[in-house]
C-alpha cells in the first residue's frame, strides 16, 4: 500500500488530528462562560445590596441636623436635585436691578398685571399689591422675605412662615424642643421677629425622618386637619404619622403647604378647613360656621374670603387621587441610578421636559410626551376659557354693587344679597385661578366649580335689579332702580 492510500485512510473524526484544536476552542468556551456567568451573578449580587442599602452613610443624621447639605453627604442625587428647585423651568423669571430694600436679581411675571381682574377682586387687600408667580423651594423663604405683601403696612403674623422655612429647626428653637409648642409661640410672633429664627427654605428635615428616611409630618397644622378630614369620613383618631400609608405619605407631606388656609384666633394659629371634607363648598360651609372672613373689598364692602393655593384638596376630587397617583408620582417622579430607585427632588412640572414627561405620565398611559403635551394644554386652555367667564362676571357684579350703593339704586336687603353672592363666587373663583394646577389637578371638578361661581355672580346682579333669583320673579318697580354698571 502506497504513502498516498495511507494518509487517505487517516481518522477523520473529531477526535483525529485534524481536530485537535477543538478541545481548546470548548475549554475557552467554557472558561468565558464560567466569566461571564461570575460577572451575571456578582453584578445581581451587588445590585442587590444597592437596593437594599441605596445610600453609603458618611455622617449620622439626627433630630437636629437641620442644614440639608449635611443630608447630601449621604444622598448625593436628591440633594444634587433639591438644589435644581432654584433654576427656571417654567421660563417665568425676569432679570431686575437689586436693591437695598429687595436684593434679588430675578422676580417672576406678576399675576395681577396679566390677570387686572384677579387685582380688582382683592382690592383693599394685600394681594391686591403684589402677587407674582411662585417658583421652586429654593426661592421659597426668599421671595416671602422680599414680596410686598410682608412690608410692615400689612403686619403679617408670624404664621405666614409655615410654608416658606424649613419648620423643625423653628420649632424647636421657640419651643425649647417642643414642636407643637414652639409651632403655636410662633404663630403669635410677627412676620419679622418669626422670620429671624428662620435659616434655610424648606428642607429634607421637614419631610423624612432623619433616623429611618420614611415620610414623615412636621407641621402640627396639617397633623390636625386631616384628623379632621379623616373624621368627616368616618374615620376617627387619625393619626397621620401612625396611620397613615407610604402611598398616602407621598401626598401628605406636600400636602402640608400646598393647601388652603386661614389663621385662627388671636393666636393666629394656622388652620385647614377641612371639618367638613376636602371640597370648596366643604370650605365655604365652615368658614360660614366659624363667620370668618378675610378682609371687606374695598370697593363693594363684600366681607369676602381668600384662598390660598388648595392644590392638594383639588387634586383629591380627581381621577388621579381616585387611582392612588400622588403627587410625588408626577412632580417627583422615580429615576434609576444603577439599581437603586431615586425620586426627583427637582420637585417640578412633568411638562417641564420630554424627560420628565416620560418618567411621570408615560408610566401610564401609553402615548408620546408631544401627545401628553396637547392633552395637558387641551385642559388647561378650557379651564382658562371658563375662568375668563367666571371673572367678567364677577367683576361686573363688583362693578354693579359699587354702582348701586353709591346711586342708592339698590336696597340695603338687595345689597347684602348680592354682596353674599359675591363673597361666594369670588371664593371660588380665587380658589381656581390660585390654585396652581391651572385646571389640570382635577379637570371636571375645576371648570363645574367655575361654573358655579359664574352663576352666584350673575344672580348677585339679578338681585341688585329686583329680581327673586330663587323664584326667577322681578318686581313690577324694579326697572326704576336698575344698575347699569357690569352689561
Amino acid at each position: 500500500m502506497s504513502d498516498d492510500n495511507v494518509s487517505a485512510e487517516q481518522p477523520t473524526t473529531w477526535t483525529g488530528p485534524r481536530k485537535k484544536w477543538v478541545p481548546v476552542v470548548v475549554l475557552v468556551a467554557v472558561a468565558v462562560a464560567s466569566v461571564a456567568l461570575t460577572w451575571l451573578l456578582t453584578t445581581i449580587f451587588d445590585h442587590k445590596q444597592e437596593s437594599k442599602a441605596p445610600f453609603t452613610q458618611v455622617t449620622e443624621l439626627n433630630d437636629t441636623t437641620y442644614d440639608p447639605a449635611v443630608w447630601g453627604q449621604n444622598f448625593p442625587i436628591q440633594y444634587e436635585g433639591y438644589k435644581a428647585t432654584i433654576k427656571d423651568t417654567d421660563g417665568d423669571f425676569i432679570k431686575v436691578e437689586p436693591t437695598t430694600e429687595d436684593p434679588r436679581e430675578y422676580h417672576t411675571l406678576s399675576r395681577i398685571d396679566m390677570e387686572t381682574r384677579a387685582q380688582h377682586m382683592w382690592r383693599g387687600y394685600a394681594f391686591a399689591v403684589d402677587y407674582t408667580e411662585p417658583r421652586g423651594h429654593e426661592w421659597a423663604l426668599l421671595d416671602q422675605m422680599y414680596t410686598k405683601r410682608t412690608d410692615e403696612q400689612f403686619k403679617q403674623p408670624g404664621t405666614c412662615l409655615n410654608c416658606h422655612a424649613s419648620m423643625p429647626e423653628v420649632y424647636d428653637k421657640l419651643g425649647n424642643g417642643d414642636r407643637k409648642a414652639g409651632f403655636d409661640a410662633m404663630n403669635k410672633l410677627s412676620y419679622r421677629e418669626a422670620v429671624q429664627h428662620a435659616s434655610s427654605s424648606i428642607a429634607c428635615i421637614d419631610c423624612h425622618d432623619p433616623k429611618t428616611m420614611e415620610l414623615t409630618i412636621t407641621r402640627p397644622a396639617f397633623m390636625e386637619g386631616i384628623k379632621r378630614a379623616k373624621a368627616a369620613e368616618g374615620i376617627q383618631d387619625f393619626d397621620v404619622n401612625r396611620d397613615a400609608t407610604n402611598q398616602e405619605m407621598r401626598s401628605y407631606v406636600c400636602a402640608q403647604c400646598h393647601v388652603e388656609y386661614y389663621f385662627a384666633g388671636e393666636g393666629k394659629t394656622l388652620t385647614f378647613p377641612w371639618k367638613n371634607g376636602l371640597t370648596v363648598y366643604d370650605a365655604m360651609a365652615y368658614y360660614d360656621e366659624v363667620g370668618w372672613t378675610d378682609f371687606e373689598h374695598a370697593e363693594s364692602k363684600a366681607p369676602v374670603l381668600k384662598a390660598q393655593h388648595p392644590d392638594f384638596e383639588t387634586w383629591s376630587q380627581s381621577i388621579h387621587a381616585q387611582n392612588g397617583v400622588t403627587c410625588a408620582d408626577c412632580h417627583m417622579a422615580y429615576n434609576r441610578e444603577g439599581a437603586a430607585k431615586t425620586s426627583n427632588h427637582q420637585i417640578m412640572s412633568p411638562m417641564a421636559s420630554e424627560e420628565a414627561i416620560n418618567s411621570s405620565c408615560l408610566t401610564c398611559h401609553h402615548s408620546t410626551a408631544t401627545e401628553m403635551k396637547e392633552r395637558v394644554a387641551g385642559i388647561q386652555g378650557r379651564w382658562q376659557d371658563t375662568l375668563n367667564v367666571s371673572f367678567t362676571a364677577l367683576d361686573a357684579l363688583i362693578n354693579d354693587i359699587t354702582k348701586a350703593e353709591a346711586d342708592k339704586t339698590a336696597t340695603p336687603e338687595q345689597l347684602t344679597a348680592a354682596r353674599d353672592y359675591q363673597r361666594k363666587a369670588q371664593f371660588v373663583i380665587d380658589y381656581s385661578f390660585s390654585e396652581n394646577g391651572r385646571g389640570f389637578h382635577a379637570p371636571a371638578y375645576s371648570i363645574s366649580i367655575l361654573n358655579q361661581a359664574t352663576d352666584w355672580a350673575r344672580s348677585g346682579q339679578l338681585v341688585l335689579r329686583g329680581v327673586d333669583v330663587q323664584n326667577g320673579v322681578q318686581p313690577a318697580m324694579a326697572e326704576q332702580h336698575m344698575p347699569t354698571g357690569g352689561r
